[in-house]
Order: structure tokens, then C-alpha cells, then sequence
């Protein structure tokens, strides 16, 4: 029979009680009497208290639950989502708590559904989930701090449930996506494709005919609202804008998804992306086919990661390990006023070699 915190009082011939506090209380035992009880679990094969059934009694058990958009692997090749659980955790530690990664992919929504209904967190941390999948819908029914990088005024019409009680740590993404096509529009670019992933129906990769209101990635929808406002503005319509659909959001298929729009007889002389992952995939594809970025074709990314530096990529600059760190430390520590649970960063254009003026045809 497993030894129980009963086994060991009665084998020292104390209460139950006191060989609880032995482990919980300490200050309230002397030196001796510890000493006294904890050779007496080692000697008897006992573990200590169980650490969930502790956890409830207090009712708090330290830890963050993260739900992430896709399978772990895939979240970890993209740079940007590593720095920003770098701040995220550094944020925990302080405090002592803990990380529960929750991947949700699309081809098992249900599992990850169940996953977080059953999480025993204290707090959720949204990174970039589509609000369809009803994940808000759910931490809301268990009445948890939430912390999403989706905007809530822009979910309030889609989900009046979530109103008030979501916090936002996010960056005003169609602003930032406007000035960037800006610059691209002024260097007179009019073939332009926007290579994103999309998360379609079918799942492929090539040309997609949607809008940004039909995108499933309210993120994504954002950045390409933002594109559409500024070559709208530069008399681009967008029946004219190439939309391609990577598989998923990481170089190899940003590689394969820009080759539709650099295999035609009209190429497009600019390829829009909405991360930079896949402008470096975007990159790629360009020396395979021998053709220069900002020469032949201009590229644009969107996070500034330091891969991005290092290739010269016009990108968007924003805060990913303060994003991080500011959504740990408004989820272990919410302040009483919501508008101070809403905080827009910072972002910068960065212009690099990968973009300049539209090639004469």
C-alpha cells in the first residue's frame, strides 16, 4: 500500500495535520520536528502532497495557458512567435508560474476545444487563434483573464460575449499594412500579389478570388485591409491584386506559393506578404529563378525579425518580446479599469533593398 500523509503521522505519532504542515508550513514546525517527518517520507517511499490537489485547495495552480494557431513545430520555426513566448514566460517566471502550450490546429478543433476546456490554468493567452474556431467563446464560460493580439473592438460585433472581459496586447495591423503599400504604390508598383496563408477550404496552394473580409485569420484580414486602403487610394483596384494562398505560415511555403505569381507572362513586380517567414520564402524563390529583390521584383515582409535584417527585407517593425512580457504581466497582474487592459504598440516602417521602383516594361 502506498504510504499517505496518515502512514507517516502515525509512524512518527503525530497528527496528520502537523506532517501536512511539515510540507506547506514549514515556519510552523521546529527544525527537529521536520527533519523528524521528512525522514520518515523518505524511509516510507512517500512522494509528498499531490501537487493539482494543493493547487485546488488554494485555488490558483500558477500557470498560463497558450493557445497557439497551429501544430508546436510550426510555431517554433517562426521566429517572431518564439520571442514573443520569450517574453511571455519571462513574465511568468517572475511570478513563479508556469506555460501550457495549447496548438490548434485546424484538422483537430475539437480535440483542442476539449484541451482547453479541461486546462487547469489560472489564465489564457490567445497568440494569434481565428475567432471562429470558439476558443474565446469557451475561456470566457470559464470566466478566466484572457489576453488576445486580437483587437476586441473588432470583435465585439462577432462576439458580444467576449466584450469587456478580453485584454489586447497587439499592434493597430491595418495601419501599419497601409503605410506599407504606401511605399510600394509610390514606387509606381500596379502587378502586385499579396502571398498570405489564408487558411481556405481547400487547402492549396496557389491563387485564391476572396476578400479580406473573407479571410479566417482576423490578423491576416487586418494586414490585407490595410494593403487594399492604400492601393486603393493609388488608384489600384483590387480586382487587380494577385491573392495567394500558402499552405502554412513558414519559408518553404512562402518559397512555393510566390512561384504563381513569378511564372507568368505579366509577373507581378511586387510580392506583398503578411510575415516575414514568408518573404523569406518570397526570397528565395527570386534567386532561384536568377531575379533580383527591389530590381526585378520588389518584396515586403511584416514583423521585422532578424533574419529579415539580415537579408535587407522592407519589412514592418514590431515589439515581439515586449508583446510577450506586457501580456504576461496584464494577465498575472489585471489591472480594475479594461481600457488599461488594452494596449496598442508601436510599429515602424523599415525600408530596405528588397523594394524600389516598378521595372519598365
Amino acid at each position: 500500500m502506498a504510504a499517505t500523509l496518515q502512514t507517516i503521522a502515525d509512524a512518527v505519532g503525530v497528527s496528520r495535520s502537523t506532517v501536512s504542515n511539515a510540507y506547506s508550513r514549514p515556519d510552523q514546525l521546529s527544525p527537529d520536528l521536520r527533519a523528524r517527518i521528512l525522514a520518515a517520507a523518505e524511509r516510507l517511499g512517500y512522494p509528498g502532497p499531490n501537487p493539482s490537489a494543493r493547487s485546488l485547495r488554494r485555488g490558483k495552480v500558477d500557470s498560463i495557458g497558450v493557445l497557439l494557431t497551429a501544430n508546436l513545430s510550426i510555431a517554433f520555426r517562426d521566429p517572431y512567435a518564439v520571442s514573443f513566448l520569450r517574453g511571455l514566460a519571462e513574465a511568468a517566471e517572475r511570478r513563479r508560474n508556469s506555460l501550457l502550450l495549447i496548438p490548434m490546429p485546424r484538422h483537430d478543433i475539437e480535440g483542442s476545444l476539449e484541451a482547453v476546456r479541461n486546462a487547469a490554468v489560472d489564465a489564457f493567452c490567445v497568440y494569434c487563434v481565428p475567432n471562429w474556431t470558439g476558443a474565446l467563446e469557451l475561456i470566457a464560460a470559464r470566466g478566466l483573464p484572457v489576453v488576445s493580439g486580437d483587437d476586441p473592438e473588432l470583435l465585439r460585433d462577432e462576439l458580444p460575449q467576449v466584450d469587456g472581459m478580453l485584454g489586447f496586447v497587439g499592434i493597430d495591423d491595418r495601419a501599419a499594412a497601409r503605410k506599407l503599400a504606401a511605399h510600394v504604390a509610390g514606387f509606381g508598383h500596379r502587378r502586385v500579389a499579396i502571398v498570405a496563408h489564408w487558411a481556405t477550404d481547400d487547402d492549396v496552394t496557389g491563387p485564391v478570388d476572396l476578400t479580406p473580409e473573407d479571410l479566417r485569420y482576423s490578423v491576416s484580414g487586418e494586414r490585407t485591409r490595410g494593403y487594399r486602403d492604400a492601393f486603393a487610394a493609388a488608384g489600384v483596384p483590387w480586382s487587380d491584386i494577385l491573392l495567394i494562398n500558402a499552405i502554412e505560415n513558414d519559408r518553404a511555403a512562402g518559397r512555393d506559393a510566390s512561384a504563381h505569381a513569378l511564372d507568368r507572362l505579366d509577373r507581378s513586380t511586387a510580392i506583398m506578404t503578411t510575415s516575414d517567414v514568408l518573404a523569406l520564402g518570397v526570397l528565395d524563390a527570386l534567386k532561384d529563378r536568377g531575379l533580383e529583390p527591389g530590381r526585378d521584383v520588389s518584396v515586403t515582409g511584416f514583423d521585422d525579425i532578424p533574419e529579415a535584417e539580415l537579408a535587407g527585407l522592407t519589412t514592418i517593425r514590431q515589439p515581439s518580446y515586449e508583446r510577450g512580457r506586457i501580456s504576461g504581466e496584464l494577465l498575472l497582474n489585471p489591472p480594475e479599469d479594461p481600457q488599461a487592459r488594452r494596449r496598442v504598440l508601436p510599429t515602424t516602417l523599415v525600408v530596405r533593398k528588397t523594394t524600389g521602383p516598378a521595372p519598365v516594361s
